[in-house]
Order: C-alpha cells, then structure tokens, then sequence
C-alpha cells in the first residue's frame, strides 16, 4: 500500500504518511474488514463477560463488593471498545433530530412496556417456575438497598448499554450492513448477552425498537430515555411489591 499524494510505502492501518504527513483515507473494504474484526471482538467479549457474571448471580448470596466489581467491568469494556469509534459516538448525543412527537413516544411507549413486560414475566415465571421474579430482593440484604437497585437497573444500564450496543456496535455493523440487519443485529445480540430465555422473549423486540430509534433520529438520548422509565418503572414495581411482603424480613 502506497501514498497516493507521494507515493510512499505506507502500514495498512496507517492514518498519517510517514513521507508527506498527509491523512491516509482508509478504503471501503479496509474499514469494512476493521469492523467486522471489532463487531466480532465485541460479541465474543461480551458473550464471555455474561457467561461468568450469569454463573457468579446463580450463587446464593452475592456481595455487594462482587456486584460492583461485575458492573465496573462492563462499564470499562464499554469504554475501551467506544475508544475506538469515539468522535462518531460523540455525535450521537445531540438532540438536533428529536421531534415532540419522538419525545412524546419515548416516554408514553416504555410505560406501555413496561406494564405488559411485567405482567408477562410473572405470568410465565408462575406457570413455569413456580417463583416470582422480583428483582429488589437482590438489593434487600444491601445497606441503603434502594439506592443500589437504582444504580445497578436504572441509571447505569440506560447509559452504558446504549453506548455499547446503539453506539458502539450500531456504528460497526452500519458500516458493512444494511439500516434493518444493523438493528436486527444490535438486537439479538443485546438480548443474548443478558442470558435469560424470558428476556430474550421481551428483551429482543424492545432492543428492535432502540435500534430503529437511534437509526431513525441519529441519537443515543431518545434510546436511553425509553430504556431508562423502562427500568425505573419495573423496579418501582417490584418494590412496592417488595414493601407489601409480609416475608420481606427474612431477605434483609
């Protein structure tokens, strides 16, 4: 591979000319094949971080040392795979495209949602299981439990899911794939990393739907609203079912 403007023998990868120091233009098929490397890297990353945190939560009694340590590894690899996509990422937190009719849906769809969702799991985890699947008793034993379930449910996954999944991986696979394979994709995969055969039921369709969001509006904001009421309300939920058990001592 030569510099077109002097040219020099110049690396693959290169981003500047060692002879003239003009910018390298990267070609179709160099940024094609970068991305599919990243968007493979990416997935059997992940893949393998919710294998062991899904056998560490199958255990009894988890710390709140140990969850802080799972959730700051997800964030940290969220973090190094957006370094290398940074400035596009960067642009997709605007509000430019947002309409009223966007923030309108964005609010009033999540509380839709999230009604049906829980409805429905509990449903399928009474017929299937027996068991009710609150998710506040994993917080109970905690101190302050209800500000660790906000940070762990609500806060963190809206803001760092939505960088790895609609920013990072969207932009990856956008730059080999179609506008409907990238958010049937970002989907899929979403929903498999969260390692539950429930949540992929629900999980998938709602990760269609950020996807089509962040593809339609060019924003990560409207995806991190609707995933955020989402969480919040089913949390909410569950806590004031967790408020009402009348057994709720045994589990602090």
């Amino acid at each position: 591979m030569s510099c077109k403007y002097c040219s020099a023998p110049v690396k693959q990868h290169a981003k500047y000319c060692g002879g003239c120091g003009k910018a390298i233009q990267q070609s179709k098929h160099g940024i094609e094949s970068k991305s599919v490397q990243l968007v493979i890297a990416f997935y059997l990353t992940f893949l393998l971080y919710s294998i062991i945190a899904f056998f560490i939560y199958k255990e009894d009694e988890i710390t709140l040392q140990t969850e802080i340590i799972i959730e700051s590894i997800f964030i940290v690899l969220t973090l190094f795979f957006s370094f290398f996509d940074f400035k596009k990422i960067l642009a997709l937190y605007n509000v430019k495209y947002i309409s009223w009719q966007s923030m309108i849906f964005g609010i009033v769809f999540p509380i839709f949602t999230a009604i049906v969702v829980y409805i429905f799991v509990e449903e399928i985890n009474s017929l299937l299981f027996d068991e009710s699947d609150n998710i506040f008793y994993e917080y109970a034993a905690y101190n302050y439990p209800l500000f660790w379930a906000l940070l762990f449910t609500v806060i963190f996954p809206p803001i760092f899911e939505e960088l790895a999944f609609r920013g990072f991986l969207f932009n990856q696979l956008r730059n080999f794939a179609n506008p409907w394979v990238t958010i049937i994709a970002t989907a899929f995969i979403f929903a498999l990393v969260h390692f539950s055969f429930l949540s992929i039921l629900w999980i998938f369709p709602f990760g269609m739907v950020l996807g089509y969001l962040r593809y339609r509006y060019k924003t990560l904001w409207l995806g991190m609203l609707v995933h955020f009421i989402q969480n919040l309300l089913v949390l909410m939920i569950d806590y004031y079912y967790f408020q009402n058990d009348p057994f709720k001592d045994l589990f602090l």
